[in-house]
């Protein structure tokens, strides 16, 4: 390795930055970016031809049909690249096998829920139930957060916490998926910021390897979710993300001792998290069910309701994640340079998706699409 790269991965926290796993790490997210955006047309295609797409309604902003099995492309797409790099360096990943597994376990059963329920519809208590099933798996194989008051209830409220901290954060990133590009905007921004903290510890190799690979998705994604989005992630995208994020920002046996311990993997989700809050809170004292009752009362509405654009919500929203998140860094103490690295890094690589988009919308808007179903879009 070249000595001022080395420098330079020290300077980072990186843990082992003179072994192979960085690399497998770099790797991962660059396939999953890759293989994301390849598989969303040919995902898009097939979801028009079938039917996998939101009708225009008064609760929604699309004004045509819009495909909503983006988050099988995403799955797919880190699944590929997880796969590819245990057998490019398997023995980077052998001791991180079961925690990998776990999470992809629990998200394919949420990615499955998902698309179901954006197709058919289910019963919100039972969405609410496999949520409950898929945390529960990972509680099993100790990816949870652990009490430490020295008290006997600390079992259960380690049970408790951890239930509770993945469901509630599943949920909030599906129910901030209200605007193209947000929630993947969001999502990449945090899965970045949680990949440099775990980055930090070789203990989390497997919250490392799976962040590499959502944020690389998330990217990949993006390209073709900033308006005008041409797919979206649909419940499916968004609960296995909210899984992911919940999962990995705990990995590690996260130890609280107080409750001040809980404070930097909330700033990490705070905007998901306040958004989510605000709207239960909101919607019980107006005497609402909270998970079944739909409105216009997340942060993203009232924003549109301002007058500010689809483009103008998703960046200021994104902004604000981008803060939360240098401030989550910062409280964990990792060091300057680590932190304006991620930053400007994240910022660079959403630019250059934003590019990406509006280059390839302008093509559009002078060529027809041909498995649009808008009649304006195919005569343009």
């Amino acid at each position: 390795m070249p000595e001022p790269l080395e420098r330079f991965l020290w300077s980072l926290g990186v843990a082992d930055p003179t072994g192979p796993g960085w690399l497998a790490v770099v790797g991962t997210f660059v396939l999953a970016a890759v293989a994301t955006w390849r598989f969303i047309p040919t995902v898009r295609a097939f979801a028009l031809k079938v039917g996998w797409a939101d009708p225009p309604s008064p609760r929604r902003l699309n004004r045509t049909p819009l495909p909503n099995a983006g988050g099988l492309a995403i799955y797919g797409g880190v699944w590929v690249a997880l796969v590819l790099a245990f057998l490019l360096r398997p023995n980077v990943l052998v001791d991180v096998q079961l925690q990998v597994f776990a999470i992809m376990l629990g998200g394919a059963v949420l990615v499955l829920t998902g698309f179901v329920d954006d197709q058919f519809g289910l019963p919100p208590l039972f969405r609410l139930g496999v949520q409950v099933l898929t945390a529960l798996l990972l509680y099993a194989t100790g990816i949870r957060i652990e009490a430490a008051f020295g008290s006997p209830i600390d079992p259960a409220l380690s049970f408790l916490l951890t239930i509770l901290w993945i469901v509630g954060v599943t949920n909030a990133m599906n129910l901030i998926d209200g605007v193209d590009g947000l929630a993947g905007g969001v999502g990449f921004i945090t899965a970045m910021s949680l990949l440099a903290a775990s980055a930090q510890f070789e203990t989390r190799a497997a919250a490392t390897l799976v962040l590499a690979a959502l944020g690389g998705a998330a990217l990949g994604f993006l390209r073709h979710n900033l308006h005008p989005s041409r797919i979206i992630m649909g419940d499916a995208g968004a609960y296995f993300f909210g899984y992911v994020l919940a999962a990995s920002s705990i990995l590690g046996n996260l130890k609280i001792t107080t409750v001040f311990a809980l404070f930097p993997p909330l700033l990490f989700l705070l905007i998901p998290v306040v958004d989510t809050a605000q709207v239960i809170v909101r919607r019980l004292l107006a005497g609402k069910n909270p998970l079944s009752t739909p409105g216009k009362d997340h942060l993203h509405h009232r924003l549109l309701a301002r007058g500010l654009s689809q483009h103008q919500v998703a960046y200021l929203l994104w902004g604000a994640t981008l803060l939360a998140n240098l401030a989550a860094m910062l409280v964990q103490g990792m060091n300057y340079p680590t932190v304006l690295t991620t930053a400007g890094g994240t910022t660079l690589l959403l630019g250059f998706a934003v590019w990406r988009r509006r280059r390839a919308a302008q093509r559009e808007a002078q060529t027809p699409d041909p498995n649009s179903t808008d009649p304006e879009a195919q005569t343009r």
